[in-house]
């Protein structure tokens, strides 16, 4: 076989496992199926705990890391300066407070190091990886905690969310939010640097989420020329109660999860000579 015939490798990783049953059952039915090679835990949900067991029978299919939370949801412990009524902020707040240097380094941390604690109780393990829940790991002072943190777990990587403009404005998908969100990782990807941190090299996934566009046609966009260590996010999930109390994305989940488990995605993947892989299995050229 030759280079130009060896399918490229590329990771698909569904954010949000622990947020509800339902999404926990559509990743792992993904997982299973060979669907998913990676997903991302929200360990100060309720529903992590329940579900990293049925999780942990598929760790040799998927890597399996942290989705660092400090938005909307209750944190694990006291924050008195973010959460002060026990709940965290909406994402703007958040972002507000990182850029104008208002966020606690020290109750980062500490939150920081709780999520990984229940992340370790539940799973026997450390995380493969940190990423972050609406992208929050890239803010000012958040990444600085996440940086220390993957110091601490040797060869766990970090999700970078940077992408060459050039590609976003070639790939056509929300544009001018893709731009804010990769524009926002500059930081992050300076430390992963200077720290020897492993980290992906394109970034793709970002959408509005509206249901407008049809998925098959945003999912054909992502995997247009995968290069290097390439990282696609997705959020399949099947619909429950628990899902539309804590969170507003619901219905687009199961067409996410539709299509990913249909025979369009996987004719979609051998058209493009892309097989999905885990982290460690990434070409770096």
């Amino acid at each position: 076989m030759t280079t130009e015939q060896t399918p490229h490798p590329v990771l698909l990783c569904a954010d949000d496992y622990g947020l509800s049953p339902g999404v926990n059952e559509a990743i792992r039915d993904l997982i299973a199926a060979g669907r998913l090679t990676a997903t991302s835990a929200m360990t100060l949900c309720p529903y992590w705990a329940e579900g990293a067991a049925s999780l942990k029978a598929l760790s040799d299919k998927a890597d399996v890391g942290l989705h660092f939370t400090l938005t909307d949801q209750p944190p694990l412990g006291a924050m008195p300066k973010l959460a002060p009524n026990g709940k965290l902020p909406p994402l703007g707040t958040l972002m507000r407070l990182a850029y104008t240097g208002r966020l606690d380094k020290d109750e980062i941390r500490a939150e920081l190091a709780r999520q990984i604690d229940a992340f370790i109780a539940a799973w026997d393990g450390p995380p493969a990886y940190i990423d972050g829940h609406q992208h929050v790991h890239q803010l000012p002072t958040v990444r600085e905690a996440v940086a220390n943190a993957l110091g601490t777990l040797p060869g766990a990587y970090v999700r970078l969310c940077g992408e060459p403009p050039a590609d976003i404005l070639r790939r056509g998908v929300s544009v001018p939010k893709t731009l804010l969100i990769g524009g926002l990782g500059g930081g992050l990807a300076r430390l992963a640097r200077r720290h020897g941190i492993p980290a992906n090299d394109s970034f793709r996934g970002v959408y509005d989420f509206s249901g407008r566009e049809p998925f098959d046609g945003l999912m054909s966009r992502f995997l247009d020329r995968p290069r290097g260590r390439t990282l696609v996010m997705v959020h399949p999930g099947i619909p429950d109660k628990a899902l539309r109390r804590a969170d507003p994305l619901v219905d687009q989940r199961r067409v996410e999860y539709d299509y990913l488990k249909g025979p369009e995605f996987e004719a979609l993947l051998q058209s493009r000579n892309i097989r999905l892989a885990r982290f460690s299995e990434l070409s770096t050229v």
